[in-house]
C-alpha cells in the first residue's frame, strides 16, 4: 500500500515555535503485500547520491542498484558489498538517504525473507532536515562515534515528526513519554519485547485506555520476552500467525501518533545498539498502520 501525503496548510504549534518546517511527500509500504525492494530501487534509479546503512542485505537486484553508492553493513552480516561496520551492540539500522533530501527507513531488512515473507514497514519521507539527521548518523556509524541529535523535531505538512537515534537520544524515554500521554488507545506490533519499563507503562495505561497488540510468536517463550507478563495483566496481546516473521517495531497512540523504525523495546536496543525511530503525529499515517495491524491479527 502506497500513501502519498501532501498538505499545503501549515499549522503553528505553540509548543514547537523553534521547530523547523517543511513540506513534502510521505510514502508507506507494508511487506510482503508491497514490494519493499522495488520501492527502494525506484529511488536509487537515477539518484546522484545515496548513502545506506543496513543490518543485513542479500537482495541481488538491490545490490546491483547500490553499486557506486556508500553502503554500511553490520559486520556480522557483511559479505562483499559495502563497508563492514561494528557497534557496541548491533548496528541495527535499515535506512537510506537519497540525494540529501529523501529518507527511507522502517523495520525492513533488505533480504529475501524481509521482502517476501516477513511483515515489515517501509517509510519514505522527502525532508532535508531528516535527511541531514540520517546523514549525520551515517558518518557517526562510519567513525564509531556517538553524538546527540541536534534537530529532533519538524513540522512536516502541518504535523509534528520527532526523530531520534539510539543510544545517544534515549529512545526508551521518548517511547515512554508517548505511551504515557495516551488518552484513548495504544496498539502495538512488536518483534522483540524485553523492556520491563515499557511493559509496565502499557500495563499501567491499560487501567485507563484500551491497549492491544501483536507479537512475534517464535519469540514469546524466549528468555526475558514479556509476552506472557503483558498477556497475564489483562492486555489483549496475540501471537502472530505469519509463517515467516512479524518484524514490525510499532506503537500507535490514540489513532493519531505512530512510533516506528528499527527500535525494538529492549534494553540492548536502548543502550547498546545503533537504532533509529520516528514519532509521527498524523492521523493519516496512523490509519495506515492500524490497517496493517488489523490485517496481521486476522491472519
Amino acid at each position: 500500500m502506497k500513501l502519498i501525503c501532501i498538505i499545503t496548510t501549515l499549522i503553528l504549534l505553540t509548543a514547537c515555535t523553534n521547530t523547523f518546517r517543511e513540506q513534502g511527500f510521505i510514502e508507506l509500504y507494508f511487506c510482503p503485500g508491497d514490494d519493499c525492494e522495488e520501492a527502494i530501487i525506484r529511488y536509487l534509479e537515477g539518484a546522484a547520491d545515496a548513502k545506506c546503512a543496513f543490518y543485513d542485505l542479500d537482495l541481488q537486484r538491490l545490490e546491483q542498484h547500490l553499486e557506486g553508492f556508500e553502503v554500511l553493513i553490520y559486520e556480522e552480516n557483511f559479505e562483499s558489498i559495502g563497508i563492514s561496520v561494528g557497534s557496541k551492540g548491533l548496528m541495527h539500522n535499515k535506512f537510506c538517504v537519497i540525494n540529501k533530501e529523501i529518507i527511507i527507513t522502517g523495520s525492513f531488512n533488505p533480504t529475501k525473507n524481509g521482502n517476501l515473507k516477513n511483515n515489515n514497514n517501509l517509510i519514505i519521507i522527502e525532508s532535508k532536515l531528516l535527511a541531514q539527521n540520517y546523514l549525520d548518523e551515517f558518518e557517526e556509524l562510519k567513525k564509531r562515534e556517538i553524538k546527540k541529535t541536534k534537530k529532533t523535531t519538524l513540522i512536516f505538512n502541518g504535523f509534528l515528526i520527532e526523530n531520534y537515534f539510539c543510544p545517544e537520544d534515549d529512545c526508551q524515554e521518548k517511547v515512554l513519554e508517548t505511551i504515557m500521554g495516551a488518552e484513548k488507545s495504544i496498539v502495538f506490533m512488536i518483534f522483540s519485547f524485553t523492556d520491563t519499563d515499557i511493559a509496565n507503562a502499557l500495563i499501567e495505561k491499560n487501567d485507563f485506555v484500551k491497549v492491544e497488540g501483536v507479537m512475534e510468536k517464535k519469540r514469546i517463550n524466549m528468555n526475558y520476552n514479556l509476552f506472557h507478563r503483558i498477556n497475564n495483566s489483562g492486555i489483549n496481546v496475540l501471537p502472530d500467525n505469519n509463517s515467516g516473521t512479524m518484524h514490525h517495531k510499532v506503537f500507535i497512540i490514540d489513532n493519531k501518533t505512530v512510533i516506528t523504525g528499527s527500535y525494538n523495546p529492549t534494553k540492548n536496543a536502548n543502550e547498546k545498539n545503533d537504532e533509529n525511530i520516528l514519532i509521527i503525529h498524523s492521523e493519516i499515517v496512523a490509519e495506515k498502520y492500524l490497517e496493517e495491524f488489523n490485517k496481521i491479527v486476522k491472519y
